[in-house]
């Protein structure tokens, strides 16, 4: 048995949705006592940290409607169902700035809310960008404007909460460590 584990008792789906499922366990606790866990399912995404040759950071703003407001986050999208991170990664980079590339590095993977989600987010960075001819276009729902800041001001970005999001921000840490090197 795994340290801490909770085992399943049932499971009840409440929502199938276009990005999420909606689930509630009941589950058996290590103490043997039982509690309910609210479960959102995703099928994962991709964010890339894009670099231009002028060494800006290429983010997109766009509307968040959960926080009723606007944030300028790195290029990012989820996953298709069997979909390669490595080709999400290019086809978001695509559909949301403009630019392709033909060398993206991994950088890490993480869970962006494992309290209550099991999304898990890859992120790759490129400064080899070029610019497409023709931009393939982005999701019919989806409005985003095109932001190009140094490191500098991206950390001012952080500061006054204009980036706001977990993978925007580790995205500024992680360049702000390599600059310290």
């Amino acid at each position: 048995m795994k340290k801490f584990e909770e085992k399943t008792i049932k499971t009840e789906k409440i929502f199938d949705g276009k990005v999420v499922q909606l689930q509630v366990d009941d589950v058996k606790l290590p103490d043997g006592k039982t509690s309910k866990r609210e479960i959102i399912k995703h099928p994962g995404a991709v964010a890339v940290i894009a670099i231009t040759n002028d060494n800006k950071i290429v983010f997109v703003e766009q509307y968040r409607k959960p926080l009723e407001k606007s944030l300028v986050e790195i290029p990012a999208g989820k996953l298709e169902p069997g979909e390669n991170p490595l080709v999400a990664a290019v086809r978001e980079l695509e559909e949301e700035t403009g630019y392709t590339t033909n060398s993206l590095s991994f950088v890490t993977s993480f869970y962006s809310s494992p309290g209550f989600a099991d999304e898990l987010l890859h992120i790759y960075i490129t400064d080899d960008l070029v610019k497409l001819e023709n931009p393939k276009a982005g999701d019919e729902d989806e409005f985003v404007e095109i932001v190009e800041l140094t490191l500098d001001e991206a950390k001012q970005y952080v500061e006054e909460e204009r980036i706001h999001d977990a993978k925007t921000n580790y995205a500024v840490l992680y360049l702000h460590a390599l600059e310290r090197r």
